[in-house]
Parts: structure tokens; C-alpha cells; sequence
């Protein structure tokens, strides 16, 4: 195979057999170059291409092909891909100089050789394959040339090129919206509205990024399905420019995913040959280098500037631009995560303020001051068996002071603005997503949609298996494919799996339990002063950072196990593997996030039991207990580490020093330095630079995490009040470098459209919908929000929070523990303790029913039912009246809507009143006459 060839394309007559009965023209603009053998243009002479074009600077390359090539045999060891390259070519050159003397070849051993010809074989295979799948792609119009340099070696690359007739069949048959040379002006509401709108582009105008706009605010396009019969509908004048690069390439893509190999035993399209590895990489191309210094700038390099810079981190992202450059699906995500992130600010802004209130206040709260003060020599009941004493309240008086930050009347009125905070940022989400559809051109796309669907690489393996097993069996009946039976064994595979990694998770939350009990114990036996002062903070501190540590190791297994069973169902199109794999992920890693904190929010110190009576578990393992103050200290402390260490380290330490490690790794095994390595990446062209990028691996990633965040932030935001704001100092760091990582570190994605987010809008609504129940239960039985209340209105004999605490205990005779748990210093305080307290409402020792629930507990029990029964009808109510308030669709959008319909209808009827009257005055011309052809009916060049 020769190291350049180009192949000659296909004239639009031989493939109208092919494509139906059509009009078009060849494209004459490269007539020039079907004669010209390639070998002759000397690249070497005019220097390396940058741009990325072809080898004659004419014909601009949409997409590329990646394959390996067969290395001679002295090279079949491991080599660099950053070996220099002029001394692979003099070893080339000096093998072949020793090939051609005549020495006889060395002998080898047969079984060894037996193995060589089975891998020539498979090679072999592969050329076959490749050469059967460039040829259908010849007959399909595309323009192809292979770049074989010793560049990097091992690798071959097939550039591919859609001429223009190409992208308009492809075009009319995609049924791709373009910008027709009708322009109506934008109304955006009344004249009031229009000067409101333009003083706050005035004053926002320092906040938006440098990026030329490709229109007039206040002009539109008409847009309408590409059709080669009203070629003059569109504005043709620039056919360059007509479809940019993200449409070239997606263009070339549905014609690759269409094109087959049906010569070998079995059907095979571009994903399946990329599964086979007859393939290596299929991907568009980068416009251009991020730092090129061209008096042009390119979409990257524009991207880079405005968006992907952490010194524009305050303004708003070129969202139109991001889509015109990687595609509607692309730019929906960062368009959702730039709402997300904004509507952020007034819940940081107001948990904020929450905060501050419960610090303003800790003073103040009569509780917390009963607790502290030390006059209240009120003795407590030992936390854990035997090696653990008696201990005053007042000690815990710093965790009742911290409590208070979280736990006060401001946090219902905070949990409820985040629940109406949610349905607002759900109905501007929707308002924001109609409007890119409006302006992006994609009203109509659920029509199309319907038409998608290609095979995924493995499903079509698994058809062509099935159908190799039953051509023996039954003649061809019907069209094979995989049915419920045959993924019957995966889906129970998966079933199971996931019931196994969840009670894997509980199984890990229960050690974390025994850790924090057997911790306790060994630090109240401890001999260390410090280590005795200090027991609370240490158990609750270690036990939520080997949480953390968990949960981001269980993540990458749970990422990769879902992954796995997703394969293992065989999904039949790319959309269904894709939800699917976004299901089990998020039910995976959903229960590793929230296990622990579920466990501390609603079942840590339920199932306690009491003095003398306690609830063990394998063995002597006494359950825990929740500290006076109660347990939203401690959600509070796990949420906090567990938000900001998977920000900090998950999300973002990952993301910045992986690809960072990766790169210093292909450095190291280069043996370049800095200097060399910048040389030679100035040989290579825009093909092999993007060759050394990373793949792109989809958005699940991304939305995942923000899902996850998102869960953080609203369902249990009555125990941190401070999470959205830490969500919002994350988000400005996450869209940058998300932004960099797509400009920069990977290869530029396929442009797919989308006329939404797809299934993570039900999950976030899903998320909004619980995080009504959950908050509810935290602030009616995590917190002392109702205890509180009810004391204050029935038992409380001055209408006050005075002797809240005192209320809350109950007594115990020390007489009563249970043979062997008695405390081993009974006197650790100085003096004999007869009656301890504990937190809970029993009866006393000295009643009739000694230890029983008392009737405070029910009728608080009774206050807490039914605070969780009104809390969410009432914020759910007010949550649908706001969905009810707010309509989907903005009112101006819809009049354009409309608008844009009667144009359409308008512009066809004038066509046809034109056409009517040309066949009329042709009518009545006489037949002497000559006829004049139409402007409009001209042959198109397509």
C-alpha cells in the first residue's frame, strides 16, 4: 500500500441509480485534481499542512479514520509514539537495504510461524474489510485519501471529504433546518418590555464573553428543512460557509453509520468495524490550535479565550457558540449547568443568611444556655458499657452551641424556600430550554427523532451470532434480532448485581457503625487526657472522612460495574445503552452517597433502647446513640465532607491532574524534552494532533456528578443550609474546566441534536419531589424543631423555652443495669451516683409503669405526623401553583413561533403564485416564440 492515495470520486450521474431520479450536476470545483496523481504534490516543499485539508490545500478534510498498520518484522516490538521520526526512516531504509542482498532467511520455529500467518491472516482480514468499506464509501460520494507518514508510526489515517452534492443529499435527507434568505425581525414583547430588555443588556454588557455575533438581536432567519428542488430558498452565494464544520461532520457520520460491509459473511457498519478494530478512532476535527497566533481566529481558538479561561469566570458563557461548535446536545448541557449555577446564587445567598442567623442568635437560645451552664449539675448516664462513666451535660455544651447554627426556626423557612427554589429553577430550565429550541431551530425535532436509531456495534455482533447459529436451523423467515429471551440471563445478571452492590453499601455504612462504636470505647479506656476530651469530635471526624474515602472508591466500581451490565443486556440503539447505563448508575451511586447519611438522619438513636435495657448487635456491640443536641450535628459534619470532598477531590482533582498525569506519562516515554517535544508537534498536522487527544466519552459524567450535587443541595438542606453556596463556588470552577478539558484535552465530539436534557430533567424532578418528603422528616424527627414547640405551647409554664432541657430527660436507677454493663469507675465524677439522666420520654423509676414511653413522647410523636403530613401538602401546593403560575412556554416565544408558521405558509404561497403565473405567460406565448428557462428552475450544481 502506498504511503499516499487519494481516491477519485464518483460523478453525481453514476450515483443517481443509487440515490433515485436526481438533478445534480458533479461538483467541477476539484475537476482539476481527479487527474493529478498525489505522489507528485510535494508536501515536502511547501511545508507541513496545518489547516485541515487535504494534500492539495483545496478540499477540507470533515473526518478522519484511524487504523493500524502491519509493522515489519524487526519492529514488532514495543516503539514510542513520540519516537523521533528521521531516525525511524534511516532504520527503514537500512532494513531494506539489508533485505535486498541475498542472504538466506533465518529459520524459525514451525509452531511459531503457524501463529504468524494466523495473525497475517487476521490483518489480512482486516485490509479486506477496510477496502470493501472505502469502496461503498467512494460509492456513496465521499472523497477519500490515506496518509500512511512515518510520523507515528503504527498508525494510518483515511481522510474523508463530503463535496457539495454529498451535503445536500445528505442534508435533505437528514432533514436539517437551514437559514433560508428570508429574515423577519424579533419582536420580543411590547415596547416597554424591548427597552427593559435593552438596558439590562447595557448594564450586563461587561458580563458577556467577546464573541462576534453571527446575527442582530433583533433579526431572524427563516429556517426550513434543506431541500435541493428550492435550492433558492437558501442563500447559496457562500457555499463554504453554507454548513460549517460541526454539520460537515455530522453529515459524513450518518453516512458512515449508514454505509455497510456486505461482502464478508455478515453485515458490519462503521461502529461494528470500530469494535472489530478494523478501525482504531473515528472522529471531526479541531478548527484549529488554541494558541495559533493567525490573524483569523478560529471557533476554538475563540472558545479557549471567552470560555474555557478561568479569568472570564464571571462571565456568561458563549452558549451560542458552544453550540455552533459542538452540537445542540453539547450546548443544552452547559446552557442546563449555567441556569443551575446562576439560580444558585439567591439559595447560597439566603443559606447564607440562615446561617449568620443561627450564629447571631446561638447567644440567645435558652437551650443551649441551659446546657453551658454549669450551675446544672445534672449527671448522665454512661454512652457504652463498662469502660465508659458517668459525665456531666454541661461537657457537651460546645456540640449544643454548634447545633444551634443549623438547628433554629430559620431552617424550616429555608427548607421551604428551597423546595419553591427547585420548582423555579425546574420552570425556568424549561422556559430557557424553549427558547434554544426556538433560536437554535429545533421546533420540530421530535418528528425526526422518530427516524433515528442506528445499531450499536454490539447488538449487531450479537444478530450476526444469532443468525450464524439458525442458517442451519430454519430457512429466512424474518429479520433476526434479539429478543427478551435472549437477554433474559442479563437481565437477571444485572438484577442481582444490583441488589448485591446495594447491600454492599449498607454492609460498608454498618462497618463505619461498629468502627464508631468500638472507636468510642477504646478512646474512654484510653489512658491520654487529650484523647478523653476530645472523643465526640474524633469519632464523628474519622468516621466521615473514611465515609468519603469509601464512597469516592465505590463510585469508580459502581461506574464501571454499571457500565459492565449494560454491555451485558446488548442495548439496541446508542439511546437506549445510554439510559439504561445512566439508570443503574445513578441507582448505584445514589446509595453510595446517601447511605450514611440516611442512616445518620433518620435511624441513628432510634433503635437505642435505654439504660438497662440496650439494643446489641453481633454480640456486645451496643447501637449508637444520638448526643443531647441531637443528631444534626453530626448529618451536618457528614454531608459537609462528603459534598466538598467529592467536589474538591472527585470532581476536580480528577479531572485536572489525570489527564495532567497522562500527559507527563507520554512525555516520559517520548524521551523528548520540552524543546524537542514542542518541535515535533509543530511537524504534525491537525489529524495527528487531534490523534493524541483524548476520546470523548459522552456527558454522563458530567451530568451525573451535578446530579448527585443537585441531590446534596435539596434533600437534606434543613441539616446544612451552607451546601447551595458551596455548590455554587464548585460550579464556577466546574464549567471552566469542563470547558477547558472539552477545547483542549479531547477530541472534538460528534455534533448530536437534542431538543432536551433528556432523562436527567426526570430524575431532577424526581430529586425536587423527594426533597419535600425528606426535609420534612429531618426538621419534624431529626432536629428539636417539634419537641420544642410542644414544649413551649402545652408544657411550658411561662410560655418560654425555660427547663426545655430538663424536659427532655428522663431518670434511671443506677441499680437497674443489666449484670456486667455497669460502668467499671463508677466514681469517675468524685461522689456515687443513685440516678442518672438520659435523653428520651420514659416514666420514671418510682411510677407504676417504670421506663415506659410516657405521654410527652406520644403526643410529640403525634405533633411530629402531622408537621410532616402539612409540611409537604403545603409546599407541594404552592410548588404546583408556581409550576401552574409559570407557563413552559414565554409568551413572546410562542408569538414567533406562529409567527415563523404563517411566514413559512406566506413564502410557499408566493412561490406557488410565482410558478402559476410563469406557466400562464409560457401559455400564452405563441410557438414561434422562444422560451426564456427560469431563473429559479436552473440545474443545480448538487
Amino acid at each position: 500500500m502506498r504511503r499516499n492515495d487519494y481516491y477519485i470520486p464518483v460523478s453525481c450521474e453514476e450515483k443517481a441509480a443509487d440515490f433515485g431520479n436526481t438533478k445534480d450536476g458533479g461538483d467541477s470545483k476539484y475537476n482539476k485534481y481527479d487527474s493529478i496523481p498525489l505522489n507528485s504534490l510535494k508536501s515536502d516543499e511547501a511545508g507541513p499542512k496545518q489547516g485541515p485539508t487535504f494534500q492539495d490545500g483545496q478540499r477540507r478534510v470533515d473526518y478522519v479514520l484511524t487504523y493500524h498498520i502491519q509493522k515489519p518484522q524487526s519492529f514488532r516490538r514495543k516503539t514510542s509514539h513520540f519516537g523521533d521520526y528521521r531516525i525511524l526512516r534511516s532504520l527503514r531504509r537500512s532494513l531494506s537495504m539489508m533485505r535486498g542482498r541475498d542472504t538466506p532467511p533465518p529459520k524459525e520455529d514451525p509452531e511459531v510461524a503457524a501463529h504468524k500467518h494466523r495473525l497475517d491472516y487476521h490483518e489480512d482480514d482486516k485490509r479486506f474489510r477496510q477496502t470493501e468499506f472505502e469502496d461503498n464509501l467512494r460509492e456513496m460520494g465521499l472523497e477519500l485519501e490515506k496518509d500512511e507518514g512515518n510520523k507515528i508510526p503504527g498508525i494510518g489515517f483515511l481522510k474523508i471529504h463530503a463535496p457539495w452534492n454529498v451535503l445536500c443529499r445528505e442534508a435533505e435527507f437528514m432533514k436539517l433546518k437551514m437559514p433560508t434568505k428570508k429574515v423577519y425581525e424579533v419582536k420580543q414583547g411590547s415596547d416597554v418590555v424591548e427597552r427593559i430588555n435593552l438596558f439590562i443588556r447595557k448594564a450586563t454588557a461587561p458580563l458577556h464573553p467577546k464573541v462576534e455575533p453571527n446575527r442582530a438581536q433583533n433579526v431572524k432567519h427563516l429556517s426550513h428543512p434543506f431541500s435541493r428542488e428550492k435550492q433558492h430558498l437558501f442563500d447559496l452565494s457562500d457555499r463554504e460557509s453554507f454548513f460549517d464544520s460541526k454539520t460537515r461532520a455530522s453529515i459524513v457520520y450518518e453516512v458512515l453509520k449508514r454505509t455497510r460491509c456486505t461482502k464478508a459473511k455478515y453485515t458490519m457498519g462503521i461502529t461494528s468495524l470500530l469494535g472489530n478494530g478494523v478501525y482504531s478512532a473515528a472522529y471531526p476535527l479541531h478548527d484549529g490550535d488554541v494558541d495559533g497566533m493567525g490573524p483569523e481566529a478560529n471557533d476554538r481558538k475563540i472558545l479557549y479565550d471567552e470560555w474555557a479561561s478561568y479569568s472570564v469566570f464571571y462571565k456568561y458563557q458563549p452558549i451560542g457558540l458552544i453550540r455552533k461548535y459542538f452540537g445542540e446536545k453539547i450546548g443544552l448541557y452547559f446552557a442546563w449547568l449555567g441556569v443551575y449555577t446562576q439560580m444558585l446564587i439567591p439559595a447560597a445567598i439566603v443559606g447564607a443568611i440562615v446561617f449568620l442567623y443561627g450564629c447571631a442568635t446561638v447567644d440567645n437560645d435558652i437551650p443551649s444556655m441551659e446546657i453551658c451552664d454549669p450551675r446544672n449539675n445534672i449527671t448522665m448516664c454512661p454512652l457504652c458499657d463498662r469502660a465508659c462513666s458517668y459525665w456531666k451535660l454541661k461537657t457537651a455544651c460546645g456540640t449544643a452551641r454548634a447545633s444551634h447554627l443549623f438547628d433554629n426556626p430559620a431552617t424550616v423557612f429555608f427548607s421551604i424556600f428551597m423546595a419553591l427554589w427547585a420548582a423555579m429553577f425546574m420552570e425556568h430550565w424549561k422556559r430557557r430550554q424553549m427558547r434554544l429550541n426556538y433560536i437554535w431551530d429545533l421546533t420540530g425535532f421530535e418528528e425526526e427523532e422518530m427516524h433515528k436509531g442506528h445499531h450499536r456495534a454490539e447488538y449487531e455482533i450479537q444478530v450476526m451470532q444469532k443468525t450464524l447459529k439458525k442458517q442451519d436451523m430454519s430457512p429466512k423467515e424474518k429479520k433476526v434480532k434479539l429478543t427478551c429471551t435472549d437477554r433474559a440471563p442479563a437481565y437477571m445478571t444485572g438484577l442481582f448485581t444490583m441488589l448485591i452492590m446495594v447491600g454492599v453499601t449498607f454492609a460498608v455504612v454498618f462497618g463505619v457503625i461498629l468502627y464508631r462504636i468500638s472507636i468510642k470505647a477504646a478512646l474512654h479506656m484510653s489512658s491520654n487526657p487529650t484523647a478523653r476530651t476530645n472523643i465526640r469530635a474524633t469519632v464523628k471526624g474519622t468516621a466521615a472522612v473514611i465515609n468519603l474515602v469509601i464512597i469516592i472508591i465505590m463510585d469508580e466500581v459502581y461506574g464501571a460495574l454499571a457500565r459492565w451490565l449494560t454491555l451485558l443486556e446488548v442495548p439496541k440503539t446508542d439511546k437506549s445503552f445510554e439510559e439504561r447505563l445512566i439508570i443503574k448508575t445513578f441507582v448505584l451511586k445514589f446509595a453510595n452517597a446517601f447511605s450514611p447519611i440516611v442512616y445518620l438522619a433518620f435511624f441513628r438513636g432510634r433503635m437505642v433502647g435505654r439504660p438497662g435495657d440496650y439494643v446489641y448487635v453481633i454480640g456486645s456491640y451496643r447501637m449508637e446513640e444520638c448526643a443531647h443536641a441531637g443528631c444534626l450535628m453530626e448529618l451536618c459534619i457528614q454531608l459537609c465532607i462528603t459534598m466538598l470532598g467529592k467536589q474538591l477531590i472527585q470532581n476536580n482533582l480528577f479531572e485536572i491532574g489525570i489527564p495532567k498525569i497522562k500527559k507527563l506519562i507520554r512525555r516520559r516515554k517520548s524521551d523528548m524534552d520540552s524543546q524537542q517535544q514542542e518541535d515535533y508537534n509543530m511537524t504534525l498536522q491537525r489529524h495527528e494532533k487531534d490523534h493524541f487527544l483524548g476520546p470523548f466519552v459522552g456527558l454522563s459524567p458530567e451530568y451525573m456528578e451535578m446530579i448527585i450535587q443537585f441531590g446534596m443541595v435539596t434533600l437534606f438542606v434543613a441539616s446544612f443550609p451552607l451546601a447551595p453556596l458551596f455548590a455554587l463556588l464548585n460550579n464556577i470552577i466546574e464549567i471552566r474546566l469542563d470547558a477547558k478539558k472539552f477545547v483542549t484535552e479531547v477530541r472534538r465530539p460528534i455534533a448530536a441534536r437534542a431538543k432536551d436534557i433528556g432523562i436527567w430533567y426526570n430524575l431532577l424532578r424526581g430529586l425536587s419531589k423527594v426533597a419535600v418528603i425528606v426535609n420534612a422528616f429531618v426538621i419534624s424527627f431529626t432536629s428539636d424543631f417539634i419537641p420544642r414547640l410542644v414544649y413551649q405551647y402545652m408544657y411550658s409554664p411561662d410560655g418560654s423555652m425555660h427547663g426545655f432541657v430538663n424536659h427532655t430527660l428522663s431518670y434511671f436507677n443506677v441499680s437497674d443495669f443489666q449484670p456486667g454493663t455497669a460502668p467499671l469507675q463508677p466514681m469517675h465524677l468524685g461522689y456515687e451516683v443513685q440516678i442518672c439522666r438520659y435523653k428520651d420520654y420514659r416514666e420514671t423509676p418510682w411510677s407504676n409503669t417504670p421506663y415506659d414511653l410516657s405521654k410527652e413522647f406520644w403526643a410529640i410523636l403525634a405533633c411530629r405526623l402531622a408537621f410532616v403530613v402539612v409540611f409537604q401538602n403545603v409546599v407541594m401546593l404552592m410548588s404546583d401553583f408556581v409550576d401552574w403560575l409559570i407557563p413552559d412556554i414565554p409568551k413572546d416565544i410562542s408569538l414567533q413561533i406562529h409567527k415563523e408558521k404563517i411566514l413559512m405558509v406566506e413564502l410557499f404561497m408566493k412561490e406557488e403564485e410565482g410558478k402559476k403565473l410563469l406557466r400562464d405567460s409560457h401559455a400564452n406565448q405563441s410557438p414561434l416564440q422562444p422560451r426564456s428557462r427560469p431563473a429559479s428552475h436552473t440545474p443545480s450544481n448538487c
